[in-house]
């Protein structure tokens, strides 16, 4: 699995409930025909990730299939989420 593509951006709280901030990345990957997440239609993600003085990480994760809009209904492996994780770290706004 590659990240193609990306947009991210702040999730805002208007009533300032929730601690920390909250960003949505949406993540156009690339994934091998022999995943079980392939389709030939391609698949993106859509991530909401925390960042607060305790702790970074992601909070949530849908994958849809891009031309169709399809929710797909598959987890990702616990290194495909901790590469995902870390390319969000990685691309925290400033």
């Amino acid at each position: 699995m590659k990240v193609m593509e990306y947009s991210v951006e702040l999730v805002k709280d208007p009533f300032g409930i929730l601690t920390g901030q909250r960003f949505e990345f949406v993540l156009d990957l690339e994934i091998s025909e022999d995943d079980e997440m392939f389709s030939e239609n391609g698949i993106y993600t859509k991530v909401i990730y925390l960042v607060d003085e305790n702790r970074k990480g992601i909070i949530k994760y849908d994958l849809y299939e891009r031309t169709t809009e399809q929710y797909l209904d598959f987890e990702m492996e616990a290194e495909e989420e901790a590469a995902i994780a870390a390319f969000c770290e990685e691309h925290l706004p400033e």
